[in-house]
């Protein structure tokens, strides 16, 4: 089949998300299934919120506790929301872990703890749904939450950048590897007020709200309707990086 003539990536209709629990994950977990579809969501500790989705509407919803440094645990969820929910036909790579302190003063513990958790598990659970999917559905479609981090500096994340700034790179990659098989994108978000943001202090939250063409940091609801055309519309974005941080990078 020529490249003028391959059909669209339809849009998704059961969606793997990891990091569900809180903040930004929750809040997409919550924009998918508002959008129809079905969600498989995981986090180290399910919260009482995401639960409560499950409980109201298991028939569209599957959460478990899930370690993301455990590829086992990782496919082992997979095939049991898929028994549960149908075939997984769209990944949202939401978890990550933050870091508060210099590189000079980071220990070698907690660089490859950042770093096996922001980009080498984000990237085994890719493999296991891209298996499934070109298993069961054959087409998919994949978004990396990211980071601004990736695009300029900060200090006292170096390592954490450094694990987004991969993330981005592999999803250009991806992309091509696919062949359009797969829409591989990222969303970049700028800071915004969540436990991972809390770490760079007052004061330099402040500097990045003061330097920001709009004057506010982003909100999750300014971030999903980006996840949401990812996903659900017929788009030809591939191999992106989209930023949403109010014009801060620029």
């Amino acid at each position: 089949m020529s490249e003028t003539t391959k059909t669209p990536i339809p849009a998704a209709t059961c969606v793997l998300i990891s990091g569900g629990s809180r903040g930004l994950g929750l809040a997409f977990v919550e924009d998918v299934l508002a959008q129809g579809a079905k969600v498989a969501a995981f986090a180290r500790t399910v919260t009482p919120e995401l639960q409560k989705l499950m409980d109201e509407q298991p028939e569209r919803v599957y959460v478990g506790s899930v370690d993301i440094t455990d590829p086992k645990a990782v496919t082992t969820f997979i095939k049991d929301a898929s028994k549960v929910l149908g075939p997984i036909d769209a990944l949202v790579n939401n978890a990550a872990i933050g870091q508060d302190s210099l590189h000079l003063h980071t220990t070698p513990e907690r660089i490859e703890d950042i770093i096996s958790t922001n980009l080498t598990s984000t990237l085994l659970v890719t493999r296991a749904f891209m298996r499934h999917a070109m298993a069961k559905v054959g087409k998919g479609r994949i978004v990396n939450v990211t980071s601004v981090c990736a695009q300029r500096g900060y200090a006292g994340l170096v390592a954490y950048s450094a694990t987004k700034g991969g993330l981005d790179a592999a999803t250009r990659s991806l992309a091509r590897e696919m062949h359009g098989r797969f829409l591989v994108n990222s969303i970049a978000p700028g800071f915004f007020a969540s436990e991972m943001s809390s770490v760079l202090g007052t004061e330099q939250l402040s500097t990045i709200t003061r330097r920001t063409p709009t004057g506010q940091l982003v909100e999750p609801e300014n971030i999903t309707p980006t996840l949401r055309m990812l996903l659900f519309e017929d788009t030809n974005i591939n191999g992106m990086v989209l930023t949403i941080d109010g014009g801060g990078s620029i």
